[in-house]
């Protein structure tokens, strides 16, 4: 089952793109698994026994695992089993009938316009080369939805000025990611002035620095978001996540529709993005 689980991970990297978080959260279920099935009975006895996939299921119920991460697990024992059958490793799916824990949706957290400006209002107090870089990063993630790994991996290479829109990858996926002129005069003020002030190597190409002269990390970048969100009164409220979840939910409420949203976040399955459509009335 090892080989197995070698070959699914490695599809779900090279065809579907998967992230290497995703990636990571498949092998531990799927290793997880493995482990369950082999203490139980012996290697290869899972392929071929529900049975022993409803006790792994209890076990893990047993264990006081969370519904959510429970219904994860399924989910990848049932994926994992799918492509077993479909690379003709095993004959059926002994995973399709077990029930995933009934998980209740929450709203994800966004920032109103008026809030997001109170916590613009932070950096934008500061002077410094590393409060300019932040304004800069925050009004970028708001206005085009990206994830925190996205942002900090952008190259100025990535930015086109002209067209207005960046080139961003999540896992082996590579998308573009329109925005608006303001945007525009930010990044290019910040590119041809203020990042001058942390560039230290001249061969270096991350768009965003830190204060060493290096790539921002994503850790760095969410302790810049806290400390402004504590600054301005906002509490834990603020996530990087919530920047992404408040431009779903603006466009959705401004007219935006749901494909066009899934695209520019670049879900892969539309369910994703169905979550924000809760959200319209919640803005003001």
């Amino acid at each position: 089952m090892e080989k197995d689980i070698v070959a699914f991970l490695e599809y779900l990297a090279d065809s579907k793109g998967r992230s290497p978080n995703t990636l990571a959260a498949y092998r531990n279920d799927l290793n997880q698994l493995m482990a369950f099935g082999e203490a139980s009975g012996g290697e290869g006895v899972i392929e071929s026994n529900n049975e022993l996939l409803k006790n792994y299921l209890f076990s893990l119920r047993d264990r006081k695992y969370s519904p959510a991460t429970v219904a994860r697990k399924v989910a990848s024992a049932k994926s994992f089993f799918k492509f077993m059958v479909d690379m003709g490793r095993a004959k059926n799916n002994p995973a399709q009938g077990l029930l995933s824990p009934r998980i209740k949706k929450h709203v994800p957290s966004v920032l109103s316009p008026s809030e997001f400006h109170c916590l613009l209002a932070e950096p934008a107090k500061l002077s410094t080369p590393e409060a300019k870089r932040d304004k800069v990063m925050l009004e970028l993630l708001y206005a085009t939805g990206l994830r925190v790994t996205e942002l900090v991996s952008l190259d100025t290479e990535d930015i086109n000025l002209e067209q207005r829109y960046l080139h961003c990858s999540h896992g082996n996926s590579r998308r573009q990611a329109p925005f608006d002129y303001h945007i525009a005069k930010l990044l290019k003020d910040f590119v041809n002035g203020d990042r001058f002030e942390l560039l230290y190597d001249e061969k270096e190409k991350a768009l965003f620095l830190n204060r060493l002269g290096k790539r921002l990390t994503r850790q760095g970048f969410w302790e810049i978001v806290k400390n402004y969100a504590s600054k301005a009164g906002l509490g834990g409220m603020v996530t990087p996540r919530a920047l992404r979840h408040s431009f779903a939910a603006y466009k959705l409420r401004t007219g935006a529709e749901l494909r066009d949203v899934q695209q520019l976040l670049g879900h892969a399955y539309i369910s994703s993005t169905k979550i924000y459509e809760q959200m319209r009335p919640t803005l003001r």
